[in-house]
């Protein structure tokens, strides 16, 4: 009876598995079921709004008049704090719209344009792009310029926001043939995402995994041809594989007074507002050489001058109103000079970390917005022990630098 009993238990503990075993693959076929019919469902509506959206713009271009929106109330758009729609439709007005109206750049400019020739004698799409430099140069506004130039639609994200290869796999899905995707802050990409890419740029398809363990399938979906525009702050950040699958790899530089004055010439003629060269060249030399704080700055003296002085900017005009905005003869601004004073508050260097608390500023803002422009007009240096204030930066701060001991200078 013993042997019995004990072969019946194991019989029932085969079988109470056996269950189990059963049970686990329809729950994992259940789930490989139900995200094939998730992704289905979101690459045929992603292909329904792009046909909308197709008919839309026929709609407009035939009848010149905006389509009715039938059952939709279009309510005011809940913007972020600190958000002036009027600034950023200015902004977008004075963006150049072709590579012939891009000012400054040159050796950027000249290689972008023999590309784009090259690629349109041949039918083809333009080989993948990467843009890095400081921000507020240009890389968003290349991006649409060589869209506009190849004849082909745009479509724009951020590395944030692409959390998982899943959100990527919906955009990729929906492009069209030719299509530019644009791809800003690339640095901040997750690794994962990153590797996902790389059959996307080199193969045009993409491997998407259902499920997981012993019943996991791999779904492959080929991509229509397109172009990979990606913009970055830190390139050193991308990984060396990342980089290399780019053809087009270039870097903008700082502008010039020069090329800022000419800039700043097109846009005061957009904006409808008079300015001498010497009003120009002001507001240039302290735009710290980046053409997004040149026009911020050129905007704000405008209201100035359209409120006081007759709609007209002259020398005068900008020193007054860059002195409203903050920003000295250097083109340093408070947060610039919060800086300065820390480190010669300190008296020796200071770390990143404690240079953050110090002023209230993010570690990140500090190194990407800040710091460089600091370098290299020379105002501070960055040494393995931190950063320190150079004799330039004490004389911007009408302070004489201290006196080195004599027995520090042995060695």
């Amino acid at each position: 009876m013993d042997e019995w009993g004990s072969g019946e238990a194991v019989l029932a503990a085969c079988l109470l598995l056996l269950h189990w075993i059963v049970c686990d693959v329809h729950r994992r076929r259940q789930e490989c079921l139900m995200l094939q019919i998730k992704f289905i469902q979101t690459y045929y509506i992603g292909l329904f709004l792009r046909l909308r959206c197709t008919f839309l713009a026929c709609w407009c271009r035939d009848s010149g008049a905006c389509p009715p929106c039938v059952g939709l109330e279009h309510a005011p758009m809940n913007m972020p704090q600190g958000f002036n729609q009027r600034d950023d439709a200015a902004d977008r007005a004075l963006r150049p719209t072709a590579l012939a109206e891009f000012t400054g750049q040159e050796a950027v400019v000249r290689n972008l344009a023999v590309a784009i020739e090259a690629a349109k004698g041949r039918q083809e799409q333009l080989d993948h792009v990467l843009l890095s430099g400081p921000p507020g140069l240009g890389k968003t506004t290349l991006a649409h310029i060589m869209a506009k130039e190849m004849a082909c639609e745009i479509q724009e994200t951020a590395g944030p926001m692409l959390e998982r290869p899943g959100d990527l796999a919906g955009i990729l899905s929906a492009l069209r043939p030719g299509a530019v995707l644009f791809i800003d802050e690339v640095h901040s990409l997750k690794r994962v995402v990153e590797e996902y890419l790389y059959s996307a740029m080199e193969d045009y398809r993409i491997s998407i995994q259902i499920g997981e363990g012993a019943t996991a399938s791999s779904l492959t979906l080929n991509l229509p041809p397109f172009t990979l525009v990606a913009a970055t702050t830190r390139e050193g950040s991308l990984s060396a594989p990342f980089r290399s699958r780019f053809g087009i790899r270039e870097r903008l530089d700082l502008y010039t007074v020069d090329d800022l004055s000419r800039i700043l010439s097109r846009s005061a003629t957009l904006l409808k507002v008079e300015a001498d060269i010497d009003g120009l060249e002001t507001i240039a030399a302290r735009s710290r050489g980046t053409a997004r704080y040149a026009n911020n700055h050129l905007r704000r003296i405008r209201d100035l001058a359209q409120v006081r002085y007759d709609n007209c900017i002259t020398a005068a005009v900008a020193e007054e109103g860059l002195a409203m905005l903050g920003i000295d003869h250097a083109g340093l601004t408070e947060l610039d000079r919060r800086i300065l004073r820390c480190l010669h508050d300190a008296g020796r260097a200071v770390g990143l970390k404690t240079l953050a608390v110090n002023i209230g500023e993010e570690e990140s803002t500090i190194e990407d917005v800040y710091e460089p422009f600091l370098i290299q007009t020379g105002l501070i240096s960055k040494t393995p022990s931190g950063r320190i204030l150079t004799p330039k930066g004490y004389d911007h701060l009408g302070l004489p630098p201290p006196q080195q001991d004599p027995q520090q200078r042995l060695f």
